[in-house]
């Protein structure tokens, strides 16, 4: 019976010794369950455990304590090529004195497999990654781009059940960045494989994941769907971590259903917002989150809840946004209004010193454990 899960991580602990002696828990009892058919990131910054954790999925590693499944069975200390896992890696590692078929061909020739069959399946390999008739090309001879579809095609012409991907599009430019973001994710919708994706660019797992683990110090901080990282995340790190946010200190005064009332001393007023952990208590300290562009700037008359005036310290037009620095008694924010209209006429824009009513909407205000 095959598992539901491609790959499972169970209370894995990776420790290494630092140079100095010390030893270093780079994964921290990680546990991740990732489905058949997935597309899955792990995502953080330098040192957070991800690479890690996908050289323990490739066998690259071994876990210090608690165990790697692959199709629901126990890996232990199997060593790569016997996993049905292949990578992909940054920098490509292709071979430059080969060409195009020879490099995708490389791994099956290593299996002893014929002639007729290698001919079948690369050319099946290059038409997935769309590069047939670039068969004697050598790497030299190829595009960025080119060259990161010969690695993923190397890759998939073994047939594995996951792909690990580590990074691999971190030597393109943004522009084509940005395309083979779109290129692998529709290629790995349209082979149904696992793609298990490393990434520090947060803009990048959102745009390709089905789920993504987002990992500080070797831990996993949040699993979930990219909206609901983004829209709902757990605690601060997250929420400064994934996109950008404004933070506010203060003290839990009330708690009712899915409302929490803080009380933010620097404004000397209370703050309704969502509160993002079932454990809150009256008189904790929590801190208050709202993303610059679910704040919005209201008609200097209006009235209501959630009301708050402030003063702008500089506005920038970017094109597409316009983002606003404002002062709210001595708290500085950022809030973003998207462009519409055409913002030709110079009267239309915020300017330093203009007073002006911010709007902060409960569900849209989230309330987070203090780190």
């Amino acid at each position: 019976m095959t598992s539901e899960f491609a790959v499972e991580m169970r209370d894995v602990v990776k420790k290494f010794i630092t140079p100095e002696g010390n030893e270093l828990n780079a994964v921290d009892h990680v546990t991740m369950q990732i489905k058949n058919g997935e597309f899955f990131s792990m995502l953080g910054s330098s040192g957070c455990g991800k690479t890690t954790s996908l050289r323990m999925i490739a066998g690259f590693e071994w876990p210090t304590e608690g165990e790697v499944y692959i199709e629901g069975k126990g890996m232990g200390h199997t060593p790569p090529y016997q996993r049905k896992v292949n990578t992909v890696f940054q920098s490509y590692a292709l071979f430059q004195h080969m060409t195009v078929f020879q490099n995708i061909a490389f791994g099956l020739e290593m299996e002893g497999a014929k002639e007729d069959e290698i001919k079948k399946r690369v050319g099946r390999a290059l038409e997935m990654v769309q590069l047939t008739g670039m068969e004697r090309r050598r790497p030299k001879q190829l595009s960025g781009g080119q060259q990161q579809r010969v690695a993923v095609a190397r890759a998939l012409v073994k047939t594995p059940d996951v792909l690990l991907l580590d990074e691999p599009l971190g030597a393109l430019d943004l522009k084509l960045r940005k395309e083979m973001q779109l290129e692998l994710k529709a290629l790995q919708q349209q082979l149904g494989i696992t793609f298990i994706y490393v990434t520090h660019d947060q803009e990048e797992a959102l745009t390709m994941s089905d789920r993504i683990a987002v990992m500080s110090k070797g831990r996993v901080q949040q699993l979930a769907t990219p909206v609901e990282i983004y829209e709902r995340p757990v605690n601060k790190f997250v929420a400064d971590f994934i996109g950008e946010s404004n933070f506010m200190e203060g003290k839990i005064k009330s708690l009712s259903g899915n409302e929490a009332v803080v009380h933010v001393p620097a404004l000397n007023a209370e703050i309704r917002g969502m509160p993002m952990s079932q454990n809150f208590v009256n008189g904790e300290e929590v801190v208050v989150s709202v993303r610059p562009e679910k704040i919005r700037i209201a008609e200097q008359s209006a009235k209501g809840d959630g009301l708050f005036k402030a003063r702008v310290l500089n506005s920038v037009y970017i094109g597409s946004d316009t983002h606003v620095y404002v002062d709210m008694q001595g708290l500085r924010l950022k809030v973003m209004e998207q462009n519409r209209i055409s913002r030709l006429d110079p009267s239309s824009f915020y300017v330093k010193e203009q007073e002006i009513t911010l709007v902060f909407m409960p569900e849209n205000t989230l309330v987070l454990k203090k780190d």
